[in-house]
């Protein structure tokens, strides 16, 4: 069986390209990983992302002769192709619930997105947030805490194992961390419960050894 191939963007900076890396990773599921610099001038590096998938954007996943881009999208392919990996929860009340935190954070958190965006390299400290931005703060913290408590007794994670939610709320993990956000004493465990995670932190120590700076992101 070929392997999967998955093209990412830089790590300091891809939230993106983190999500289904590590849901990957995190499951011993082999891949062959494609980088490709985002926001550079040069022309060969466009070329190749359309290369991937004309919609020139990445994360991108190649299986074979299948092609899935979007985090999101990638990820429910992964759950299908690799079923003992349980990326999401078998019972079919919490699959939902799984599900509709995940679309909640692919679709939602504009306001802290645009104001905390991801940068590995930042040195840690706060910045003026918005109303708005609190608000995802609170709102997030109310997702982790809900999900903690009701599926402790199954795992650390927030359906208890490690899964697609995990994945797609670990960028938010470090936007906490850089920003020096502080959150509720559940959030902190959750939060340190990631960072622990062996897969969360080869993507931290990759991404904190490139040296490619990305002007636009390195405002705050």
């Amino acid at each position: 069986m070929a392997a999967l191939k998955l093209a990412i963007g830089n790590k300091n900076y891809s939230s993106w390209s983190m999500r289904p890396w590590l849901a990957l990773r995190a499951n011993g599921i082999p891949f062959q990983e494609t980088f490709i610099p985002l926001y550079t001038d040069d022309k060969a590096d466009k070329e190749r992302i359309l290369s991937f998938s004309r919609a020139g954007k990445v994360p991108v996943l190649i299986d074979g002769d299948v092609t899935v881009w979007d985090s999101l999208a990638i990820i429910e392919y992964v759950a299908e192709r690799f079923p003992d990996a349980k990326l999401w929860p078998e019972e079919r009340a919490s699959r939902a619930h799984a599900r509709s935190v995940c679309a909640e954070m692919h679709s939602g958190f504009l306001p802290l997105r645009n104001e905390c965006g991801m940068n590995l390299h930042r040195k840690v400290g706060p910045v003026p947030l918005s109303a708005d931005a609190q608000a995802n703060i609170a709102r997030i913290q109310e997702i982790w805490r809900e999900c903690r408590e009701r599926y402790a007794a199954s795992g650390p994670f927030l359906f208890g194992r490690f899964g697609a939610a995990d994945a797609m709320y670990a960028p938010v993990v470090h936007r906490f961390r850089t920003y020096a956000i502080e959150v509720a004493p559940q959030a902190r465990a959750y939060m340190e419960t990631m960072m622990a995670l062996p897969a969360f932190q080869e993507w931290t120590r990759d991404g904190l050894a490139e040296t490619l700076v990305i002007d636009k992101f390195e405002t705050v």
